[in-house]
């Protein structure tokens, strides 16, 4: 393959070869390119195809404590994604990270970011003033990712909170109060916390922006962008996005100064490890079928809808079926959201069933199926959902629904996602059903599976009534702004609803149906 073909291909689409000006590389097995696109001057390093030995963590440079740690939760070999940017960030460079869900980008940028604090971990932390702060689109990948990153911190005395929306701001108002180092942080609370000068960003040495193509996706750059102003210009930023659309491209021409760029299996390819199904089906009742038969096997498997109102009556459906089935889906509460995923990840639920919105940054691993119950809206929806399975290296499926209605649309995701799937029709019993179905779980009584919800919600309140005095309510500014108005919503009457701010989802919710805006 011609060398400005190589590097061509790990750059989004609108890059043309004659922008490409190459330069030494820095390995036998890296090429090293100079690349303007849309006014942004990358550094571009990539892995050329054929195989090469893989280094260790240790090799690459990561502190001993730190390799150890990732060793005892089996990381021992780095992924593509962490093996290219760890040298650099490593070092503290400013870093373009471009990969698909599961390509173990946590870790990529985990490990510098803890590192790189952990020279002055023994130096005294100031109350409100964390030196280094990650970014992320939901309430959820912010909790995941801060797990991966206290797996990597713990050992090196580096202290990791997480600030989101949705729940009490008392208490992070507390940790931030102690002293922390690290704060992940959904844009729409830290932002808040910043207006009333609860946190200070004067002393951030590291930023981090995962997931900023969806950031762009639910309108936060705005709000990331006023994040980024109060941040230091000296410091070290890495930002990791599937795209450089809807404004990422200005952020990262803007906050990022020569950045390198590393893109592994860009997320607007297939992943190899992934199989493709398109069942076409005549009508609902064959479709309600087959759908029912792919949620009733032993792994875990997602299935995916267009809208809210469907993800709760697919999930009510199935559960009164004997499948034990939760929702996720825009409308629900903080507290519904943690115990429906507590319920998916410990497997008391093996099926989930949820929007594009609100699954964003839900990465669970050992999900073996991926069910499109419509398919999605455009390609990228469709990579996006399929990468909730066969991550981290590991093999499965995906399976789209088509009604007669639906095939044209079908066919031009199929060819702009560029997997290879021929539609056709299916029994329940064929084979490729059965083999996709595995081994099929024993139905479960629907009401052992509501006495188990209601204990749980009531272990969960019990909980939550333990709060200190005033942690209760949010202290948030908007919900201040909502007392005061005597708890009524914005352009609501004394019956309507309040509208609350999370980070990264805002929701309408009325006494009764109220609207919602978002998934």
């Amino acid at each position: 393959m011609p060398y400005d073909r190589q590097v061509t291909d790990i750059l989004d689409s609108r890059v043309a070869p004659g922008d490409i000006h190459s330069e030494t590389a820095r390995a036998p097995d890296a090429l090293a390119a100079h690349v303007s696109t849309g006014g942004v001057k990358l550094s571009v390093r990539s892995t050329r195809k054929h195989p090469v030995t893989t280094p260790s963590f240790l090799d690459l440079g990561v502190p001993a404590p730190i390799a150890s740690a990732l060793d005892k939760n089996g990381k021992t070999s780095p992924f593509p994604i962490q093996r290219d940017t760890l040298p650099d960030t490593l070092a503290g460079r400013d870093v373009l990270g471009r990969g698909r869900t599961g390509s173990g980008k946590t870790i990529a940028f985990g490990i510098p970011l803890v590192a790189n604090l952990a020279k002055d971990a023994d130096r005294k932390r100031t109350p409100h003033r964390p030196r280094g702060i990650v970014l992320a689109p939901t309430r959820e990948l912010v909790t995941q990712i801060a797990e991966t990153i206290k797996m990597l911190a713990d050992p090196v005395g580096v202290r990791v909170t997480t600030i989101f929306g949705g729940v009490p701001q008392r208490r992070q108002e507390a940790v931030l109060e102690r002293g922390v180092d690290i704060v992940v942080a959904a844009p729409g609370r830290l932002d808040d916390l910043m207006r009333q000068r609860l946190v200070s960003l004067d002393d951030v040495e590291i930023t981090v922006l995962d997931e900023a193509d969806h950031m762009a996706d639910m309108g936060f750059l705005p709000v990331v962008t006023r994040i980024l102003n109060a941040t230091p210009k000296q410091g070290q930023r890495m930002l990791f996005s599937a795209t450089l659309d809807n404004g990422v491209d200005n952020v990262v021409k803007k906050y990022l100064h020569n950045p390198v760029m590393h893109s592994v299996d860009s997320a607007e390819s297939p992943v190899p490890q992934l199989t493709h199904h398109i069942f076409e089906v005549t009508d609902k009742t064959e479709k309600d079928a087959l759908i029912e038969a792919l949620a009733s096997g032993t792994s875990r498997r997602i299935f995916f809808t267009r809208m809210k109102h469907q993800a709760k009556r697919l999930a009510k459906h199935l559960t009164a079926r004997g499948i034990p089935a939760v929702e996720l889906q825009g409308n629900l509460s903080q507290n519904a959201r943690d115990r429906n995923l507590a319920e998916f990840v410990t497997g008391k639920a093996k099926v989930l069933v949820a929007t594009d919105v609100a699954a964003r940054g839900v990465h669970v691993d050992g999900v073996d199926l991926v069910v499109h119950v419509d398919p999605p809206v455009e390609h990228k929806a469709y990579l996006h959902r399929s990468g909730r399975t066969a991550r981290a290296g590991n093999e499965g499926d995906v399976v789209t629904l088509v009604l007669p209605e639906q095939r044209g649309e079908m066919r031009q995701i199929s060819r702009a996602a560029k997997i290879q799937a021929t539609p056709h029709r299916v029994r329940l019993d064929d084979p490729e059903v059965t083999a996709l179905i595995g081994e099929v779980a024993p139905k479960v009584d629907p009401r052992e599976t509501e006495r188990a919800r209601a204990a749980a919600q009531a272990t969960q309140q019990r909980a939550a009534g333990h709060s200190a005095p005033g942690e209760g309510k949010s202290q948030g500014a908007n919900a201040r702004r909502k007392r005061s108005r005597g708890g009524r919503g914005r352009g609501q009457g004394a019956a309507g609803g309040s509208q609350q701010q999370g980070g990264g989802q805002r929701r309408q919710q009325g006494s009764g149906a109220g609207r919602s805006r978002g998934a």
